[in-house]
């Protein structure tokens, strides 16, 4: 069963210290809870049930589960949160001596606006010790229940120490191994590209080349279509002159023969 042990502060006696205890089942505060209230010299005890925990929470018309976070902060929390919770005890001193029974009340005080979240009545013990023991026990037994937890904290957190240094210490090594590559990879680009511009200088002295080659060829080929074009024209011009020649030739040729007949003619007669 679930067990708290927290210091309280009565308002109407700033100068005492109380004690309160308080255990519940494992659902939580909402299914009912004992309480144990004790100042080290007398010891009071009651008991909150599940349905007096409905019926506060339906009185001040909270939502079941606000009001049981409310209680669980009121009751067992050893730590300050941004409400403030402040307790009441009656009937006071001395009157208190007389009574075998005080209420204890619960105040939540939230800007300057305070309301009573509950209120119990507990029983005076007849062995008010044995309630102071039950205290010291489970303080004690707390007590070794968090040094226990802190050693194993203490011991992960030496874990989790040395487990960061060795990935800083392999971080460095794969970050000198990756400036090392870097640098590998650079020098072989640089190889690469240098190649490369060996490569297209090259390429392009062959081109330039070739094209100078192609621009003689051509040079060479329009000279020759030239001289072509030249002696055919000059043919052309001799050609002509002969065939008027051939012409004038002709009837003289054909008088030649003419006369020739004529001549036999006359001597035949």
């Amino acid at each position: 069963m679930p067990v708290s042990v927290r210091e309280v502060s009565i308002s109407s006696e700033p100068d005492s210290a109380y004690f309160l205890r308080v255990h519940w089942k494992g659902r939580g505060l909402g299914s009912g809870f004992m309480m144990l209230l004790t100042d080290g010299q007398d010891a009071w005890r009651g008991e909150v049930s599940e349905a007096a925990v409905c019926e506060e929470a339906e009185e001040l018309e909270m939502p079941a589960e606000r009001y049981i976070q409310d209680l669980q902060q009121a009751l067992t929390e050893t730590e300050s949160s941004s409400s403030s919770y402040s307790f009441s005890l009656t009937p006071s001193p001395p009157a208190r001596s007389s009574s075998s029974s005080v209420t204890l009340a619960y105040e939540k005080v939230q800007k300057d606006i305070s309301f009573q979240l509950g209120s119990v009545v507990l029983m005076a013990l007849s062995e008010p010790a044995e309630a102071v023991r039950e205290i010291l026990v489970h303080s004690l037994q707390r007590g070794t229940s968090l040094q226990q937890h802190n050693h194993k904290l203490e011991e992960e957190n030496q874990r989790l120490r040395r487990e960061q240094q060795r990935i800083s210490a392999e971080m460095k090594r794969y970050a000198g191994g990756k400036e090392a590559l870097e640098a590998e990879l650079y020098s072989r680009f640089v190889l690469v590209l240098n190649e490369k511009k060996a490569k297209i200088r090259s390429l392009q002295e062959t081109v330039t080349h070739l094209q100078g080659s192609s621009s003689e060829g051509k040079k060479k080929e329009d000279s020759v279509k030239s001289k072509r074009t030249a002696a055919q024209e000059e043919e052309d011009e001799y050609g002509g002159s002969t065939d008027e020649e051939q012409e004038e030739e002709q009837p003289a040729s054909a008088s030649a023969s003419a006369s020739s007949t004529r001549a036999v003619q006359r001597q035949l007669v």
